[in-house]
Parts: structure tokens; sequence; C-alpha cells
């Protein structure tokens, strides 16, 4: 089939098909005597693939580490697991980080009066001191580790409970316990910063 056919068949549209052919992603399509590219059951399949890895928010990298899994026959299940963990992780930390910003934000909205008047704790927070940005920056690691730390300390409470044998979390849980109490400290003196208006 044509760039246009596969790129029906697979979801990816025919720009997305070249770039994958030009990154090494995919390999050289078939060509035509015209020079028109061509897609074969195999071609197909790969892209498949990569919509769905796609769809599941892997990263180019890793799209490329799955292929080359994928179409290894000597590859172990515990190679593709690590791949997938890894992006496991690095999604719940994006997680965190957005739901630390929808707090600050909907803290700030909480203290804008939403009147007639022009002040408005939300324009001087965007428009405020350098200081003062990386002051919510700050914020937002600290919550976006809190909510780590408290994941792996509910994975360890979750283990001793099952009974489990073998690697549990690194660290300690009274280790986490200490780490939460210093990040919500740290949370907790930024917010009541902010006076109502």
């Amino acid at each position: 089939m044509n760039i246009g056919q596969a790129a029906k068949a697979t979801r990816v549209s025919a720009k997305m098909i070249r770039h994958y052919e030009s990154i090494g992603l995919i390999g050289k399509a078939a060509r035509t005597e015209a020079g028109y590219r061509v897609y074969g059951t195999a071609d197909i399949h790969v892209l498949r693939f990569i919509r769905r890895a796609r769809d599941l928010g892997f990263s180019i990298e890793r799209i490329s580490k799955l292929i080359k899994l994928w179409q290894d026959r000597e590859r172990t299940s515990a190679e593709v697991k690590a791949v997938a963990l890894d992006h496991v992780q690095e999604l719940r930390t994006k997680i965190a980080e957005m739901e630390a910003m929808a707090r600050t934000l909907e803290h700030l909205a909480n203290h804008c009066q939403g009147d007639d008047r022009p002040g408005c704790p939300i324009l001087d927070d965007l428009a405020g001191p350098e200081e003062q940005s990386g002051s919510c920056e700050l914020v937002h690691r600290h919550e976006a580790t809190l909510h780590r730390h408290r994941h792996l300390h509910d994975a360890h409470h979750q283990h001793a409970h099952d009974g489990r044998e073998g690697p549990v979390p690194h660290s300690h849980p009274h280790q986490h316990a200490a780490q939460e109490h210093r990040h919500a400290f740290v949370i907790d003196q930024h917010h009541t910063a902010w006076p109502k208006r």
C-alpha cells in the first residue's frame, strides 16, 4: 500500500511516517519505479506498534528500545518490564508535578476576590519577582517529592501486609515518614505566605 493507505490503516499520519523513517525508528520504505513509498504487512505492524506505544505516552527513545526487543526472539520479558516500569515512574512523577501545579493555581484562585477591583493574587504571582517564581517552582518540586515518598511508604506497608519476600522499595518507611513531614512543612509555609485579599 502507498503512504496514504498506510496512514489510514495505522492512524499514523503520512508526515509522522516520513519523520519516523528519517530518524531511523522504522526502516526505509521500499519504492516504486516512480519513487513512491510502498508499505508491506510487516511495515504496517511496526507502525501500529508505534501508534499504540505513543498512545501510552512512551518516548521515541523507549519505543525504539521496545521495537528492538519485540523483534528480538532472544529477548527476556524482564527487559521489557524494566522499560515499562521506568515509564510508569516517569508518568507518576509528571502526574504529581501537574497535581502540584493545579493545587498552587487553585490556592491562588481561592485567594482572589473575583470582584470588580483590579487587585488579583494570580496576576501578582505571575508577574512577581524571580525569587517568588522560584519559590513556586520549589513548592511544585516539594509536592511532587512528597507524593513519591507517600507512594513508596504505602508500598512498604503493602509489602509487609502481604508478607511477600524479595526486593522492596528502597529506603526505610520511617525515613519516608520523616521526609514527608519535611516536605509538607515547606509546602505549608509557602501557602501561608499568601494572605487573602
